[in-house]
């Protein structure tokens, strides 16, 4: 029997990184799974690699039809939702002074609203005593150059789980934030030009005690933790699988 049989569990942002590992995780464990993405191809691919037991969609969480239509189709398909990992989100580096008004709403409009959206639209399908997973960061209590904004989004994204557990306490519903540190993930990545990466890799790496960065099934493997029973007394905590960056 797997930790999640007959469970249904939504990612958002699953088609790679995190999410598509936490997908893969999930189905391995008996969910039914539905995964969104914004690029058509890398869903897809994502689909591909999973293999199995898995619903693509294809939307931007900032964007309230777009979630609408995801809810729509869960409904459809599955009925309710026992399992919440509202984990689509980004950012990009940018010191005081250079952050532009377009960086800004754009990061705050994946991480904040959409992940305040992605959470208040599946409240109708989530059941009583089903888990949602909001995906924090180690950026939400260490400083980090250049990189407020995102780090800014992240902060609000665990005082969401603090007041979601008050909002949520009569239907059971638990609420936790996952904040990964340093992953080798294409969004990690993607801050940097190509030919950078090894040496971004290697600067966070040089701050992690355990001496290198995770990688995305490491996460996955907290994820479904914290979806399954084994943390049915776990709520409204900020669990860092960080190799221990953010606790030194």
């Amino acid at each position: 029997m797997g930790k999640l049989d007959e469970k249904v569990a939504v990612i958002t942002g699953g088609n790679s990184g995190i999410g598509l590992a936490t997908a893969k995780r999930f189905v391995k464990e008996g969910a039914q799974v539905f995964i969104t993405g914004r690029r058509a191809v890398d869903l897809e691919k994502a689909v591909n690699e999973i293999g199995g037991n898995v619903t693509p969609f294809q939307g931007d969480i900032s964007v309230l039809a777009d979630l609408d239509r995801l809810y729509d189709l869960v409904k459809q398909k599955a009925g309710h939702i026992d399992v919440l990992f509202a984990n689509a989100g980004g950012g990009t580096f940018g010191p005081l002074g250079q952050i532009s008004e377009e960086d800004f709403d754009k990061t705050f409009g994946i991480n904040v609203k959409g992940t305040l959206f992605t959470v208040q639209k599946a409240l109708p399908l989530l059941k009583d005593g089903s888990s949602v997973i909001l995906t924090g960061s180690t950026t939400s209590i260490e400083g980090t150059p250049a990189f407020s904004v995102y780090s800014a989004t992240k902060a609000a994204i665990r005082n969401f789980a603090r007041t979601w557990i008050l909002d949520l306490k009569e239907r059971k519903i638990r609420v936790n934030v996952l904040s990964p540190g340093a992953t080798k993930t294409p969004g990690l990545l993607g801050l940097v030009p190509a030919e950078q990466g090894d040496a971004l890799l290697g600067s966070f790496a040089e701050r992690i005690p355990l001496g290198r960065v995770g990688d995305p099934d490491e996460i996955a493997k907290v994820a479904v933790f914290l979806a399954s029973d084994d943390s049915s007394f776990v709520n409204g905590v900020e669990l860092f699988a960080d190799g221990g960056q953010a606790q030194i």
